[in-house]
């Protein structure tokens, strides 16, 4: 008997089989990339993200952020925009997750999670401006580095006025690029350093391509001189640090009273904390008179050295007022004071003078959200209720930190306000001669965040010729001098006092006049060249169209554009679909 035939369809695919198929095919090309140079490129990413966070403080590895970078360019180096948002999020999230390990310390892992996603979400546009410098620019190392800034420029302005914790150049004290931030401010480090890692990314790929270049090529060559340029900038920029050798000194007290214990309840004790940083200073003033240590003109006490109101309570302030008359110099008193309505609290630095009490303040102009105030309580109440253990809300401040005291013109910022470039800036140009850093780092224990904290204070003396005094409630309080290098310092949960001589310095630095301007300069330099190849690119497509009177082979014969780069532009049809 007679088999039947089967006849199987070869007609195309209907309009509902045809998005199947193209998602079948999708993730049949998905797979192959990932179990191939795909997957190859993303654990380049991740291990560039993990080296940068390792050049950090409290390590002195500098040369490890180059290293990162030059993983993140052979990862994104050639592929398409998409890629570069994936390759973007992976080295930010290995970046900013041990990173930011320190945030999770007493309130669980959800916020810690949750900010280092956030700052990987932002550092993922970077990555895709990277890899499409790749693709379409000239010496595409330097638009790659000016790409980097653009991330680190929105990761400091958005959301809820930013956040750059983990800006390169505070990866950089210890090494040779630090003299670069007195020239071209810190926004000049971060590109020089960004520089040298995509540079010999370039040059690792022009080594690995077949056949090689010749060593007398601009594809050698190039990266090669990219990649020197970064350090002949930090050796010619130690002409423009400052010393402070021919200018007057003062000598300044800082104050370590320490906290009864770490953690969010540092001050739980009533008055403990105040009582502390007082003793110590009634303890500077017993050595001063007894020969054992200079006079100073002036005290520092650190961030919240009062958790307790002195213009409302009557102890807290007899309690400073005594600690002022004892030592017989102002003190720049770190107070937490209440606003006009409840729960509306003032983070400040407060002038007490030793005969006439409080006088001139300064105000915390940019609080920390869900540290200082909690913003969409509601919302993220959803998510933990570990928001509600920010009970008030600090107002901000309208004015920068220049206060006067005892005649030293002083440059105020209050703990995290040191990493916004524009904040430390602005005390700069007010005409401070020596700068503060009032902070409290006993909520976050024995982690490394004052260890970055206070790389932060280095790059800033570099980049504005000022020294530095760190006053910290529980440490680690530290007098770095102008050309950045750390004098002394009191370790982390150990009471005691520095007693330093400032020099006073006015001198501008270039790096304070040209940081902001650099800033926006490079952080527009890619998006903008890029959309300017976008337009060029439209342009000459439709000038290659068919006109009215062409027949199809005016069209045919246009040719794709690969620029100036020799790679195919986006859209062409032999981009690499692997990536």
């Amino acid at each position: 008997m007679a088999q039947p035939t089967v006849h199987r369809s070869t007609a195309p695919p209907t309009a509902r089989t045809a998005p199947r198929a193209r998602w079948r095919a999708r993730l049949t090309r998905w797979r192959r990339s990932l179990f191939g140079l795909g997957g190859l490129r993303i654990l380049a990413a991740a291990a560039g993200g993990y080296a940068l966070y390792s050049a950090f403080a409290p390590s002195t590895r500098w040369w490890l952020a180059i290293v990162g970078f030059t993983l993140l360019g052979v990862a994104l180096d050639g592929r398409s925009w998409r890629a570069g948002l994936g390759l973007g999020f992976v080295f930010g999230l290995t970046f900013y997750i041990p990173l930011l390990s320190f945030t999770n310390i007493y309130v669980g892992d959800l916020p810690w999670y949750a900010l280092s996603v956030a700052e990987a979400v932002l550092t993922a546009p970077a990555g895709a401006l990277i890899a499409a410098a790749s693709r379409r620019l000239p010496l595409w190392p330097a638009w790659a580095a000016a790409a980097w800034i653009t991330g680190e420029a929105l990761r400091a302005r958005w959301p809820f006025g930013g956040f750059p914790w983990g800006g390169v150049a505070f990866s950089q004290p210890d090494g040779p690029l630090l003299p670069a931030a007195s020239l071209l401010g810190s926004v000049g480090v971060a590109f020089l350093t960004a520089l040298g890692g995509f540079a010999l990314a370039a040059l690792v790929g022009a080594l690995a391509r077949r056949p090689r270049p010749g060593w007398r090529s601009t594809t050698i060559l190039g990266p090669i001189g990219l990649l020197i340029l970064p350090f002949v900038v930090g050796a010619l920029s130690l002409l423009t640090v400052q010393h402070g050798t021919d200018t007057p000194a003062r000598t300044i007290a800082v104050i370590q009273g320490n906290v009864p214990r770490p953690g969010l309840d540092f001050n739980a004790e009533r008055r403990a904390v105040l009582d502390l940083h007082a003793t110590q200073t009634h303890q500077l003033a017993a050595d001063v008179r007894a020969g054992k240590a200079p006079a100073p003109t002036l005290v520092i006490w650190p961030e919240n050295s009062t958790d307790i109101d002195p213009y409302r309570n009557a102890d807290a302030n007899a309690v400073i007022s005594a600690a002022a008359a004892d030592i017989g110099v102002p003190i720049l008193v770190g107070a937490v004071v209440q606003g006009s309505q409840p729960g509306e609290l003032y983070n400040m630095g407060i002038v007490w003078d030793p005969v006439t009490g409080p006088g001139e303040t300064y105000t915390k102009r940019h609080p920390l959200p869900f540290g200082e105030y909690m913003p969409f309580r509601s919302f993220f109440r959803l998510f933990s209720d570990k928001v509600d253990l920010l009970r008030g809300t600090f107002l901000p401040g309208e004015r920068p930190g220049n206060v006067d005291v005892a005649g030293v013109p002083v440059g105020d910022v209050i703990c995290f306000e040191v990493v916004y470039d524009q904040l430390v800036r602005d005390v700069v140009e007010g005409g401070a001669q020596v700068l503060v850093v009032q902070t409290n780092n006993a909520t976050f224990g024995y982690t490394d965040e004052t260890y970055q904290q206070q790389a932060m204070s280095r790059v800033r003396a570099v980049e504005h010729g000022r020294s530095v005094l760190i006053s910290s409630t529980s440490g680690v309080s530290t007098v770095v001098g102008p050309d950045g290098t750390i004098e002394s310092s009191i370790p982390l949960f150990t009471p005691g006092y520095l007693t330093p001589t400032v020099p006073l310095i006015t001198a501008t630095t270039p790096g304070t006049v040209l940081g902001a301007p650099l800033e926006w300069l490079f952080a527009l330099a890619t998006p903008a060249a890029l959309a300017y190849l976008v337009v060029v690119e439209r342009r000459r497509r439709r000038a290659a169209s068919p006109g009215p009177t062409s027949g199809p082979a005016a069209g045919a014969a246009a040719e794709p554009s690969t620029f100036t780069t020799g790679r195919p532009a986006a859209g062409n049809p032999v981009e690499d679909r692997t990536s």
